[in-house]
């Protein structure tokens, strides 16, 4: 009998259309990429949105790059473009998948999805914003052509 129920239910909301899900994106469009790993219950997340919301330098520098946020308590379904890989994975995977282990965890990539770098834990306005400055001025290739030298 509840087998029936569930029969003629799912046969009454079906309309013969296909729901599409849409899913997140994080695929950078411009050269570089920020991305922001949050977790509902982190008010270090909130105290870093608020931030960027409010703080202009920060604004103005974060305007050049694409912002992406995921959110690692989430199941929802999220298109990436990192780590050399592309495809569809959920929040929450995604994040595990890249070692994130505190909150906020940021990372810069580049177009490629290359990760430029990772930094754990809330970094202030001030700080982020040089941060911003190193890698758009390419710095970081620079200390890497040293370290193979």
């Amino acid at each position: 009998m509840l087998l029936s129920v569930f029969v003629l239910a799912s046969c009454k909301s079906g309309s013969g259309k296909r729901e599409i899900i849409q899913s997140k994106e994080i695929v950078p469009q411009k050269e570089y990429a920020l991305l922001i790993v949050e977790s509902d219950s982190c008010i270090y997340c909130k105290q870093l949105e608020k931030d960027i919301k409010t703080n202009q330098e920060l604004g103005q520098r974060l305007s050049q790059m694409d912002l992406f946020r995921i959110n690692y308590d989430s199941n929802a379904k999220v298109k990436y473009k990192l780590l050399g890989k592309e495809g569809i994975t959920t929040e929450n995977t995604l994040a595990r998948s890249l070692g994130v282990n505190s909150f906020p965890y940021i990372f810069f990539y580049d177009k490629e999805g290359n990760i430029i770098l990772r930094l754990p834990g809330y970094v202030p306005p001030k700080t982020l914003s040089c941060i911003i400055d190193y890698v758009k001025s390419q710095e970081y290739q620079e200390e890497q052509t040293s370290r193979l030298s």
